[in-house]
């Protein structure tokens, strides 16, 4: 062993140290009712993810490497795809995504300005961003309220000459009727985007969510279903979507040579490209008015280390899932979410909906489970189409709504969620199930 070889291992058993002194007591602190906080999600890691993590610094290569394209690697064979790409966020996943599909490549399945996209208002804004940011036009359905996703028989009445693309989420890892969607896809010739972000792990008829449709994104944001603190990823089959990512990824070059390398095509100053001069350099030619959405190498080692222990954060999910479902069933004030049929959830969240004229308001009762350490969340946006952000947007020109969307109203007034994610305690759990009790009861 080289001296340099030996000290990079003594920094890496001292992480360990680290470790064990540093953050171990935090996450095995004993939970007390009442005092201890109930947050709706947290990391879980150990001693792994920093070593990987001290690693990766210590190479300085910083920017998109080995660890990067390890963690790809492993993440296509985990969902069973050819391709993924790594990215700095779960919402630049969706602009990747989305963006993809207006690329010239597509010929006349390319997305322009004023063709329309399909989607839901009661989710996450950056699933429906960049469709606005674009200038297609979103086309808004209402939801169901005993999976919370999108209402399927709505699809038609949505469809117009100008329809293009549906991109929706599967909300809080309950997976939509893909089977419907899909069909609905098919039979229209229209692009299918899966917003993953809140639902990796879950499966649809024994596939996994994301792959269903042309392109599936992922978030690995700290909530999330696992962490690298910031990243995304989009994942594809598709050698021509493929293409188009990489490209829109990496600043839409047309170039595909990886960080570092130069020349992978042999060809990088013999082509003729648009009205360039012959052989002007490939690694500076644009195919595309892309970004910059890579994330670093030390983002990429956290991320290997959390896809090492994936699935068991998926069973936890689960088994939360099944304790908090048990304890709050029977209350005929609430509305509690289930799995959709033939899907198996890796759950994100806990969704709780009040029924109709029942004596207290949602924030009634999240006031209330705040007020006792458990925190909460509302179903993200609601109603996107009743914050700030429509206000300069023209109704029929730049979105569109199929109906009043009086389920989508109903998740913003009455709906709101609690966490289930893996870090937490049976203890936890069963605190959070005896205050709402206790609170609906009285």
């Amino acid at each position: 062993m080289t001296k340099e070889q030996q000290l990079k291992q003594e920094i890496l058993q001292k992480t360990k140290e680290y470790y064990e002194l540093v953050h171990k007591p935090i996450q095995t602190k004993p939970f007390v009712s009442g005092k201890s906080r109930v947050n709706y999600a947290g990391r879980v890691f150990d001693e792994t993810e920093m070593q990987y993590l001290v690693d990766s610094s210590l190479d300085f290569w910083l920017t998109y490497g080995e660890y990067s394209k390890k963690f790809e690697k492993k993440l296509a064979e985990f969902l069973g795809v050819r391709w993924a790409f790594l990215v700095n966020s779960g919402s630049s996943a969706n602009l990747l995504a989305f963006y993809a599909l207006t690329s010239p490549l597509l010929k006349e399945r390319q997305v322009k300005r004023g063709d329309e996209v399909i989607t839901v208002a009661a989710g996450f804004p950056t699933t429906v961003a960049p469709i606005v940011q674009y200038g297609a036009v979103p086309v808004f359905v209402d939801m169901e309220l005993t999976h919370f996703n999108i209402d399927v028989t709505q699809l038609e009445a949505a469809l117009s000459p100008k329809t293009k693309a549906v991109m929706i989420a599967h909300t809080l890892g309950n997976p939509f009727d893909l089977g419907a969607v899909k069909a609905f896809c098919d039979k229209h010739k229209l692009w299918l985007i899966e917003d993953n972000c809140d639902a990796l792990g879950s499966l649809y008829d024994g596939k996994p969510t994301g792959t269903w449709g042309d392109i599936g994104t992922s978030s690995f944001y700290p909530p999330h279903h696992m962490t690298m603190g910031e990243g995304g990823a989009t994942y594809t089959d598709n050698p021509t979507l493929k293409k188009i990512m990489l490209s829109m990824r990496d600043w839409g070059r047309d170039c595909w040579c990886e960080s570092g390398v130069d020349n992978t095509c042999g060809a990088r100053f013999s082509q003729s490209f648009g009205t360039l001069p012959k052989g002007y350099d490939h690694k500076y030619v644009y195919s595309h008015f892309g970004f910059n959405l890579k994330v670093s190498d030390m983002q990429a080692a956290v991320g290997v280390a959390q896809l090492e222990k994936f699935p068991s954060f998926v069973q936890k999910r689960k088994e939360n899932f099944a304790k908090l479902y048990e304890g709050l069933r029977n209350i005929d004030a609430l509305i509690l979410n289930s799995a959709t049929p033939k899907s198996d959830p890796s759950w994100f969240g806990f969704m709780i909906t009040l029924r109709d004229g029942v004596k207290f308001t949602r924030n009634e009762l999240v006031e209330h489970l705040e007020h006792n350490n458990i925190q909460t969340r509302n179903l993200f946006a609601g109603n996107m189409l009743r914050h700030p952000m429509f206000d300069h947007l023209q109704k029929n020109v730049d979105y569109r709504v199929v109906g009043a969307l009086p389920k989508t109203d109903k998740i913003m007034n009455d709906a709101f969620w609690i966490g289930l994610y893996p870090g937490m305690s049976d203890e936890a759990i069963a605190y959070m199930v005896e205050t709402i009790r206790a609170y609906v009861a009285r």
